[in-house]
């Protein structure tokens, strides 16, 4: 076959991708070897490829495509998670553009344009997956809406509910008033903003006095029930009993105390708001306080707002500010640095809010978790610096509310029956309900008509915390053949950021309905940043378009791009450079591939002794890289991994051995010397084939025809044999003594056609073994060794070695010459300058001392230069 003279990242793209699709290298089911499990983090069904997927499944990838080579089952499977929040919010949008209301539809029209819309562009990231080169078992593809899923996510809710660990309570939670539902702790990012504080009276009931309050919020006065001071407080005990007015609604309220109150803050004052705030709900319900709700569903003002109804919260804020200034009511305003929950899905403002809504008890679930990884060590996190993190939030994890006020999700499986609180029963179907729901009210009467389910879906995370159970069947069918083999999984790659939202839970999950971890280790990548340490939004417009980048420089060059910028755990600085980088290494591989493929073999010739104890070098040097990808590989230090695999491949391999064992121009190479590099190089397409599948695969056909079966991608990982470190640290010092001569050839332009002599005082007693290569590879006429320095000619040292090139026939003497007292000139009138300037005693005492100490060293380099000139004159008259 011809080679091309050019690598095509594209067309052989496609090929390869083909090609192992086609022969179903992919997919796996359970045999006799051992398994090797990874399960997908299913990116949002909404979703297209940013640079957070590219890391995070091209690390997959990497561990997926090593396993494989080891010998073991490898599994990954692949799908997408629905989504609730983000998908409902682009469906409403697409319903919007043609003109209908999300109120305007029931349930299941709504859920037939839900469908529609996940048809049409959910599949979408699953095939930018496959650009990049993820080897995903494409035949187990699952989504989290998938009937089998959604019965699984229903069985573990009733079944929590039968354990008395899910229950529904009357709660502050937080309110996405954008997305309209409530969202767990987990969902709300605090944000630093900057507010302003302000200060307003409130008259106090039947006298003349006022009392100051400060808020953040001065739109919440609405719903105000009581006004707060601490007993201990002597400024206010006067007022203990009385009561206060609210301002503009003119509502009475009572003058309450309690400790809650921080005499040092603010005025020592506390407007209470049992509706809009978790600690004046706890005040409230302490003191018996009236609740007042103020906000409608999209945080506009309801009727309690008064002339406010029906605006926005914030257009709000600005107008009662106004209008309590204009009333003599604020007294100043100052600047306030508050922290601000929002919702990490919309971006909005989040409201606390009052509502029913299902909670499952977390406390005793959590434990088995707790222990499995900061005990036990049965699941392990790397970096290990992410314990504690995982420690401070399980061990202070509050209930989860797994409620959702969307129609986009798991419906919540309770059917009420009457009108009271607890008047609903849980049950898989509307059928089971009815009987349930006899059975409770001892009623026969009742029928299906009399049952209501539940409108609220269920928490989008309560679906996928079940990801490494389900998708293998293992709720539905927790003894089926599938479940047994590839659980527990072994490696989570994921990102730092939903620790908690989604890996915890997966622990917690797993011991409950397996007792048994999900997987064994979880890689916790770091976040993708730009070069100025930003993170990537499109907002920012500092994320690249994953495809192009793809387009532009290969596959392989953007996954190599990706990991010499990550470490585990550390943010990524991703610099398109690096994906050049990739691209070059690509072409380096390709270019030695075609070099070595273009040489002419002659079964005649036997083998150079420069080229064997190479070879033999070459050996010890992959097996002893081979230990440390290896050693890399089991701390997940894959940036590490592929940095050794690059550096073997390009300096031993490319700059090293194939300039050793390269035969003279025009002339051809001995077979052995040739069958061994070729042998080398199938190794070496092993060990890199995880990074760069795309190239290796190719370069593997070329070298010879192969088989289905014969495929790199479950090709057998190289075996690891003895290594002679002698040999590498010989070869070592060897490549010194190269280098050394390739400086002096270039320093004094001595052609490399031109064969020298060379010397050595052998100081350090190296053993012979690498002469052969150093004549080779320095083009040597004789290689001696003697006793004593050889006079008149060019030296260099390495370590107490002394090396000499005998001048006569090896340079001009002349020129050099000439080029040397040139030089010498030239230094010498810089060395005047400088210490005409340093004599100077005006630039001495006046100049900054850093100044002055920079002139002395160029004075000192100077004469030193000047010395070292002299000395090669010297040798050369």
């Amino acid at each position: 076959m011809e080679i091309p003279s050019k690598y095509n990242a594209s067309s052989v793209e496609n090929k390869w991708y083909d090609y192992w699709m086609e022969h179903k290298y992919f997919h796996s089911k359970p045999d006799e070897r051992e398994p090797y499990t990874i399960v997908i983090p299913p990116p949002n069904v909404t979703g297209i490829l940013h640079m957070g997927h590219m890391l995070n499944n091209t690390i997959q990838d990497v561990l997926i495509r090593r396993a494989r080579l080891l010998g073991k089952n490898a599994c990954w499977v692949p799908g997408t998670d629905h989504a609730s929040i983000a998908t409902e919010a682009k469906v409403v949008a697409k319903l919007k553009e043609q003109g209908i209301d999300k109120n305007d539809l029931s349930r299941e029209e709504f859920l037939e344009h839900a469908w529609e819309w996940t048809e049409e562009y959910g599949g979408v990231i699953l095939e930018q997956l496959k650009k990049l080169g993820c080897s995903c078992d494409w035949d187990r593809t699952k989504f989290t809406m998938d009937d089998d899923m959604s019965e699984a996510v229903i069985k573990v809710f009733i079944d929590l509910y039968n354990k008395g660990l899910i229950y529904r309570g009357y709660r502050m939670v937080n309110w996405d008033p954008e997305a309209q539902t409530t969202l767990s702790d987990e969902e709300v990012i605090h944000v630093e903003k900057q507010g302003l504080l302000y200060y307003l009276e409130y008259k106090v009931e039947g006298s003349d006095e006022k009392l100051t309050i400060a808020t953040t919020r001065p739109e919440t006065i609405f719903g105000d029930t009581a006004i707060c001071i601490n007993p201990n407080d002597e400024r206010f005990t006067h007022l203990k009993g009385k009561k206060a007015i609210v301002p503009i609604c003119g509502r009475v309220i009572p003058i309450i105390e309690d400790e809650y109150v921080d005499v040092e803050f603010g005025t020592g004052c506390l407007k209470v708001t049992p509706a809009h705030d978790e600690n004046d709900k706890v005040l409230g319900d302490k003191h018996q306080l009236e609740v007042v709700d103020i906000f409608n569903a999209d945080a506009s003002l309801n009727s309690f707002g008064m002339h406010y109804e029906g605006q926005d919260r914030f257009v709000v804020r600005k107008a009662i500010t106004k209008e309590l200034e204009e009333a003599g009511i604020l007294v100043k305003t100052e600047n306030h640095i508050n922290k601000v929950g929002t919702s990490e899905r919309t971006k909005a403002v989040i409201e606390p809010r009052l509502s029913d809504q299902w909670f499952l008890k977390m406390e005793d679930l959590a434990q088995p978790a707790i222990d499995a990884v900061l005990k036990t060590g049965d699941v392990k996190l790397f970096p290990k610096k992410f314990e504690n993190t995982y420690r401070h939030w399980m061990e202070n994890i509050r209930d989860w509310n797994i409620s959702r006020q969307l129609l986009w999700g798991q419906q919540i499986p309770a059917y009420f029956y009457g009108d009271g609180k607890e008047d609903f029963v849980v049950a898989e179907s509307l059928e089971d309900a009815l009987v349930l729901a006899k059975e409770k009210t001892n009623n026969q009467q009742l029928t299906t008509n009399d049952l209501k389910q539940d409108t609220d879906a269920l928490d989008t995370w309560f679906s996928s915390w079940l990801w490494p159970m389900s998708v293998f069947d293992g709720i539905r069918n927790p003894e089926n053949e599938e479940i047994k083999y590839y659980y527990p999984t072994n490696d989570l790659v994921t990102g730092p950021d939903i620790l908690f939202f989604w890996v915890a839970r997966m622990i917690i999950a797993g011991y409950e309905y397996r007792d048994e971890k999900p997987f064994e280790n979880v890689y916790l990548t770091g976040l993708v940043r730009d070069k100025q340490r930003r993170k990537m939004s499109k907002s920012l417009g500092n994320s690249p378009d994953a495809l192009k980048l793809i387009e532009d420089y290969g596959a392989d060059g953007v996954r190599v791009g990706l990991l010499l910028s990550s470490a585990a755990g550390n943010d990524l600085m991703f610099d398109e450079d690096l994906c050049q980088q990739g691209k070059q290494f690509a072409n380096k591989i390709w270019n030695a591939f075609r070099l070595v493929q273009g040489w002419e073999v002659d079964n005649t010739i036997s083998q150079p002794e420069s080229s064997k104890i190479a070879l033999e070098w070459f050996e010890s040097k992959f097996q002893k890289t081979i230990l440390e990808i290896e050693d890399h590989f089991s701390k997940y230090r894959l940036s590490d991994a592929l940095m050794s695999t690059y550096k073997l491949i390009w300096d031993d391999f490319a700059s090293w051995l194939l300039e050793i064992i390269k035969p003279a121009y025009q002339q051809p190479i001995d077979a052995k010397t040739l069958e061994s590099v070729n042998a080398i190089f199938e190794d070496i397409l092993k060990i890199l084939h995880p990074f760069m599948p795309f190239l290796t695969e190719e370069i593997w056909h070329y070298i010879k025809e192969r088989s289905p079966e014969e495929a790199l991608i479950i090709a057998k990982w190289p075996e690891v044999k003895p290594i002679n470190e002698t040999l590498i640290s010989e070869f070592e010092f060897a490549s010194e003594v190269i280098s050394g001569l390739r400086n002096i050839r270039k320093q004094k332009n001595i052609a490399f056609k031109d064969a020298i002599g060379f010397s050595v005082v052998n100081n350090e007693n190296v053993n012979p073994t690498f002469d052969e290569v150093i004549s080779k590879l320095g083009n040597l006429e004789s290689f001696d060794y003697v006793t004593e320095a050889v006079e008149g000619a060019l030296t260099y040292r390495v370590k107490s070695n002394e090396y000499f090139i005998p001048m006569e026939g090896s340079i001009d003497i002349e020129a050099e010459i000439e080029k040397l007292t040139e030089e010498l000139k030239y230094t010498e009138g810089f060395l005047k300058s400088v210490q005409k300037k340093l004599s100077n005693e005006r630039f001495v005492a006046g100049a900054p001392e850093q100044v002055v100490a920079s002139e002395k060293q160029k004075e000192a380099d100077a004469l030193a230069k000047i010395e070292t000139i002299q000395a090669s004159l010297a040798s050369l008259k």
